[in-house]
């Protein structure tokens, strides 16, 4: 045999014997993508609900802040914050918060502010908060 067809001949066996992949059909393309996009899609978001007064009126716009630490074992440990606010119903959507102790605080014009720390169990949880109003000076 000359060199150049051994060399075809031995392709043409690692080839097969690797298994090279039979052509799908769109359908099942169409399938694969879509199984990729459903973990996507369930992302996990702490809702926290906030409301104040005598009332429980939704409390708009206020800063939600959530502080947490990540454990670390050479080093210090690692502070994060995230800060988002809320929307005209008085919810804040917080995605991927970690499972543990977290502090929440609220800062809204017009209420006292507010802090706890909070154990987080379940990330797709909600954490209902009450503000009040600050006491009157004169």
């Amino acid at each position: 045999m000359k060199p150049t067809t051994l060399v075809l001949a031995t392709m043409c066996v690692l080839a097969t014997a690797r298994g090279v992949p039979a052509q799908t059909s769109d359908a099942e393309v169409k399938q694969d993508n879509t199984a990729a996009e459903k973990p996507a899609a369930q992302s996990k978001r702490l809702k926290i609900q906030v409301t104040g007064g005598e009332k429980n009126v939704p409390v708009a716009d206020a800063s939600v802040y959530l502080k947490y630490e990540e454990a670390r074992v050479l080093r210090k440990d690692k502070k994060y914050a995230l800060n988002v606010k809320t929307n005209r119903e008085g919810n804040a959507h917080i995605p991927d918060v970690p499972l543990g102790k977290v502090l929440i605080q609220i800062v809204a014009p017009g209420w006292k502010t507010f802090g706890q720390y909070y154990e987080i169990t379940d990330p797709t949880a909600t954490i209902s908060i009450h503000l009040d109003r600050p006491p009157k000076w004169y």
